[in-house]
Order: structure tokens, then sequence, then C-alpha cells
């Protein structure tokens, strides 16, 4: 059996046929004619050729090729003319890496940038494959080195007229972020990248990024009680089993002010009726978010705690997994109520009545879970849980009166501003 301590002897044909396999690992038969020069066998049997010597002060190990698609002849000349190469003062493994880096493509970054960025959230990486997809469906094969900024330019530009401005700046954002997370992984022997520019600089140095103003649509006071009633109207029928699940999921949304999947995706383990609170630990500031519940909103979730079968708070008929598919029954809402409106309308829509009804401003960015980082006074005030309760029951019983379904007369003379400026 061929052993990692095997004599030195001359290479040749005859004898790496009958080299043995090792039992286990790998085993060196190493020429004594060629300094360097050298057989490898694994465990698996397989035999290569390989060429061992110093470059920039550490021992390189050379594969040549396999056995016997290469024979004793070429390795050896391969391995001479490498090590003239090497005397030159060349690097050949750094040679070869750089070779190899310059061949790759937009799909092989983006597989290497996903597995690097291991917390990204399920939406986004949705987001960004379908981009990939939709967008750069005949850039996956196309070495990075070849997309140049007047392909940007023009592939910005087409997007803008085909699928619209704002999806072609959020195209062009993917694509400098990946070029970014490129320019900074792929590099020599020598350190220096092999991308020298982030060819989506071009929009920026001619300002070509498309201005798109920021949605700011909400649900006005007198939309409400269309809308609600609309909402309630979601029975599940032998057609649908989650129109409830759907219901109950948008009217969280909008008596909370959560993104869409922190709500979606929310589990019983995040949700403490006793204390009467939910929490969010999976949130894009990465920043846990607790939250008291209003009356209503307990009753809701004490009657969907009732019929809980799994784990999440809107699960599917099914009894697996959430209900992350929610259109059908908006369309459903929307066109009985005649109220267009997207998930992140409840959003602004339950943020728009916190500061019409003079809630602090620190309570509003708490209830928002919008990071107070850069307000030094903000970071003088310990969170408290309990000190948003009468807010959000604030914000509840408000929306309930504009809806009619629980009058109260504690919310008779609240201010009504932002929502009134956004008619």
């Amino acid at each position: 059996m061929t052993t990692p301590h095997t004599p030195p002897q001359k290479i040749t044909k005859s004898h790496v046929d009958k080299l043995s396999t090792p039992e286990t690992g790998q085993a060196f038969v190493r020429d004594t004619e060629l300094k360097g020069f050298a057989v490898r066998v694994t465990s698996s049997g397989a035999k290569s050729f390989i060429l061992e010597k110093r470059i920039d002060g550490k021992v390189k190990r050379l594969t040549l090729g396999r056995y016997p698609e290469l024979t004793v002849e070429q390795a050896r000349k391969e391995a001479h003319k490498l090590l003239g190469h090497i005397a030159m003062g060349r690097n050949p493994p750094a040679e070869k890496k750089y070779e190899a880096l310059q061949g790759t493509t937009l799909e092989q970054a983006f597989n290497d940038f996903i597995a690097v960025r291991k917390k990204l959230k399920a939406r986004t990486l949705y987001d960004y494959q379908r981009i990939m997809k939709t967008v750069f469906t005949d850039w996956q094969n196309k070495a990075m080195l070849e997309i140049g900024k007047d392909m940007v330019a023009k592939r910005h530009s087409k997007i803008g007229s085909e699928r619209g401005e704002a999806y072609a700046n959020l195209s062009m954002r993917f694509l400098r972020a990946l070029f970014n997370f490129a320019i900074a992984q792929y590099e020599d022997g020598n350190g220096n990248s092999i991308l020298r520019e982030n060819p989506v600089t071009r929009l920026t140095q001619t300002r070509a990024w498309y201005r798109v103003d920021r949605r700011q649509t909400v649900i006005k006071p007198h939309e409400i009680e269309p809308w609600f009633q609309a909402i309630m109207n979601l029975k599940n029928d032998p057609l649908s089993q989650n129109r409830e699940a759907i219901r109950d999921y948008l009217l969280l949304v909008l008596f909370t002010g959560l993104r869409r999947e922190e709500a979606a995706s929310m589990t019983w383990n995040n949700v403490d009726l006793q204390a009467k609170t939910l929490k969010v630990t999976d949130t894009k500031n990465h920043l846990d978010h607790t939250l008291p519940l209003s009356d209503f909103l307990y009753d809701l979730l004490q009657q969907r705690k009732n019929s809980a079968t799994n784990e999440y708070v809107f699960q599917r008929a099914s009894g697996t997994g959430y209900v992350s598919e929610q259109r059908k029954q908006m369309a459903k809402v929307i066109k009985e109520s005649s109220i267009s409106f997207t998930i992140h309308d409840l959003r602004r829509t339950f943020l728009t009545v916190a500061e019409s009804l003079d809630i602090s401003a620190y309570a509003v960015k708490r209830l928002a879970n919008h990071k107070m980082s850069n307000d030094i006074t903000a970071g003088y005030i310990v969170a408290d849980v309990e000190r948003l309760r009468q807010p959000i029951q604030k914000i509840t019983d408000y929306i309930l009166k504009c809806a009619g379904y629980k009058p109260s007369a504690t919310v008779t003379d609240f201010p009504i501003k932002n929502l009134q400026s956004n008619t």
C-alpha cells in the first residue's frame, strides 16, 4: 500500500500504473529527477500529477492534471514550463485564479452573494430572485467584466419604459449591490479586485436615475367605513377557507402598522395574551419590536387562538404554513368598497392616524419601529411597552369610530390633521 512517506523515485508510466490506493486520505510519490514533481493518489483511486514550489515565501501545490488523461511525459513538460514561469517571477496559481475569476458570470456572483448574505429576509431574497429572472435573464450567463456602463444605461431605460420607473430604479439598485459585492469578493493573488469599477455608477454620473415620488396613499377617514365593512364581509366558504385568516391579517396590519411579512409570518410563540402584547423578532432594522394589544386586537387574537392548529397566527386552511398570498381577497375588498389600497397603505394609515391624534413623535417612531439612533434625546428614553398601550388604544378607538364599529366618546374631540391633508 502506498503511504504518504513513500520514498522518492523516478516517476514513469509503469510505476504510476502500479501505485496502490491508500485506505484513507491521500498519498504522494515524489520524483527523484525533477524537484517538486509528484503523483498524488487518493483513497478513491484517483491519480493526478502535482508540482510543489515555494512562491512568494509560501509552498504552493499546483495540480497539473489527472492520470491517464494527462500522460507522465505531458505532466513532466508542464511542470518544467511552470518552473520556468516561477523562475521569471510569475505566480501561476494567482494567474490561474485571475483567469477563472475573469469568467465569473452574473449568476455565479448572485449565488455567492446570497450564500454570504445569510440573513437576507425571505421577501428580499424573493425580490432579488425575481429581478434576476425577469430583468437580467439574458445577462445571467454573461461574465461580469462584459457588463459595461452603456449596457447598464440602456437596460435601465428599457426597464423604465416597459415595467415602470420605480421598478427600473429598484432593479439597478440591486445590480449595483451585486457589483459592489463582486468588487470586494473577487481578488487576484495580489489582493487587487478583478472588477475595477461598478458600471451602475453611470446612472449617477449622468443623473439618469428616475425621480420617483414616494407613495403617500392612505385610507382616508370617510373611506374607513366602507373598507371596514368589506373586510368584515370576508367569510370562509367551501371555495375558500383562508378568507377569515386574510381578513384578520389585514386588520392586524391596520391596527398595528406592522410590515407585510412581519404580520403574515407571526407565530403564537410571540403573542402573549396574558400580558396583552405581541412581539416581532425578524424586523427590517433587526431590532425586536414589542407592541401592546388594543382591546379589539386582543379579542381578535383570542378567537384565532381558540381555533389554532399550527404555530402561525394566520395559518393556512391546509394546516401548514401561513397565508402568504392575499391579492385575490384584497381585490374582492377593493371591488366591494371601491377603496383601492395596498398592504403598505394600511401601515401608512395607522401612522398617519397616530400623528393626527397628537401622539408624541417618539411614541409614533416606536410604534413604527423606526430607529432613533441619530436622535440624541431619544437615546435617553427607556422603551416600555406599557407606555405605548394608551396610544395604540387611542388609534384603535379612532379607526373603529370612523368605521362605525365601536363608537367611543373618548375620541369625539380628537383633531384630524394629516388624514385630511391627504385628501
